[in-house]
């Protein structure tokens, strides 16, 4: 499926969290706290807005954005204003 966000809307693909301490402990899919970090796959057609390119890894607010299922993987779609940061 090919989705494109519209506006100032950028398309994340989450990534998973820590499945191992470093002390070597496993943590439990629910036990886990979910990730603020993710790749951007999509960014929509107001570029003078938005400054992050695919391919980018950014931090991007807790509560921010709509949950969607693509292809089998969680993605998320944010207006630009909830990135917080790009890591690099």
């Amino acid at each position: 499926m090919n989705v494109q966000p519209l506006g100032d809307r950028v398309l994340l693909k989450t990534e998973a969290g820590e499945e191992k301490t470093s002390g070597g402990l496993f943590i439990p899919q629910t036990a886990q706290e979910k990730t603020q970090t993710a790749v951007v796959t999509a960014i929509g057609d107001d570029t003078d807005v938005i400054t992050v390119k695919v391919g980018d890894r950014v931090m991007y607010d807790k509560y921010a954005g709509t949950q969607v299922k693509i292809d089998g993987d969680d993605h998320l779609i944010v207006s630009f204003s909830d990135i917080i940061a790009i890591i690099k």
